[in-house]
Order: C-alpha cells, then sequence, then structure tokens
C-alpha cells in the first residue's frame, strides 16, 4: 500500500471532520480539531494528512501548549488528533504520520512533544510518561498514559509543572 502524507489543504477539512466523527463515533474531537484550526495554535505545517490511492485514510494534529509552574510558563507541542480509518489500521498508517509530524516538529524547531495515548503505542516512538519530569495534566489519568518525547535532548530537563491545553479544548 502506498501512503503519502501532506499537509491539509482546504479540500480536505471536510474529509477529516468526517474521519474524526468515524472514528471516534461522534463529533466532540471533529469539533475540537475544527476550532483549534480557527485559532492561534494552529500550526499549519503539523496538521498532516494520509492518503492512499486518492483516499484519505489518516490524520495527524498537533498544536502548541503551555506547561505552567507558578509564573514559570514554557511553550510545547501536543498531539491533539491522531485518527486512522477504520479500513486502513494496523497498515503503519498511524506510524507514518507521527513519524513524519515529529520530522515536522524538530524541523520548525519544537523541543518536545506530549500525547495522552495508549501506554503500549507511544513509547515505540520514544515517548516516555511525563511523571518523569514531574509533568502533569491538568486532570487524573493514569501516569503511564500521558507522556513526552524530547526532540531535542533534555529539552525537559529544568521543566516541571502543569500542562494548559489551548482554550479550544473547553468549548467542546
Amino acid at each position: 500500500m502506498n501512503i503519502s502524507i501532506r499537509p491539509e489543504e482546504p479540500d480536505d477539512i471536510d474529509e477529516i471532520y468526517e474521519l474524526n466523527r468515524l472514528v471516534f463515533g461522534q463529533d466532540t474531537e471533529a469539533r475540537l480539531v475544527d476550532h483549534i484550526r480557527q485559532g492561534p495554535n494552529f500550526i499549519p505545517q503539523l496538521s498532516l494528512v494520509a492518503y492512499s490511492d486518492e483516499k484519505l485514510i489518516g490524520y495527524i494534529l498537533f498544536s502548541k501548549i503551555a506547561i505552567t509552574n507558578g509564573d514559570f510558563k514554557y511553550e510545547s507541542l501536543g498531539v491533539t488528533s491522531m485518527v486512522v480509518h477504520p479500513e486502513f489500521r494496523k497498515r503503519g498508517v498511524g506510524a507514518k504520520l507521527l513519524t513524519v509530524g515529529l520530522q515536522k516538529a524538530t524541523g520548525l524547531d519544537y523541543a518536545d512533544v506530549f500525547v495522552l495515548g495508549h501506554e503500549f503505542y507511544f513509547p515505540k516512538f520514544g515517548f516516555l510518561p511525563a511523571a518523569r519530569w514531574n509533568i502533569r495534566p491538568p486532570f487524573e489519568v493514569p501516569a503511564e498514559v500521558f507522556m513526552a518525547l524530547e526532540l531535542i535532548p533534555n529539552a525537559l530537563k529544568n521543566v516541571s509543572g502543569i500542562v494548559e491545553f489551548p482554550i479550544e479544548f473547553s468549548v467542546i
């Protein structure tokens, strides 16, 4: 199967919405993606689609987040959405989206990435529990599902605190 990855284009937006709705069984995540796309935390180069035979089969969105600790605020990046069409799972689509996205994030000088995701999937790409750096989400989740990846070695060495998600997360 030939998979191509590229930044989203305006013609992809409806298909991205429908793919999110299909995968999650409701439109909450699809609406979140739309809200992020319209706000200041959207990074066009990090909103990527996967195509095979002219069919949109996957999508990943990284958006800006922050880690706060008192008056200290550290800008970072989070995997906001990652979906693969059910008919194309277990074929490397997600891995390719994530790998290309991480490469692009590195090229844009982002130092690290956070994800709330599957505890056995993301560590394959180097993600480790964020608790290792004393960084936690603003809500209770098992420590092993909230992870970070340093794109630059020791980027999080002097960072600790609570992740602050974009305001767009609160509108859904």
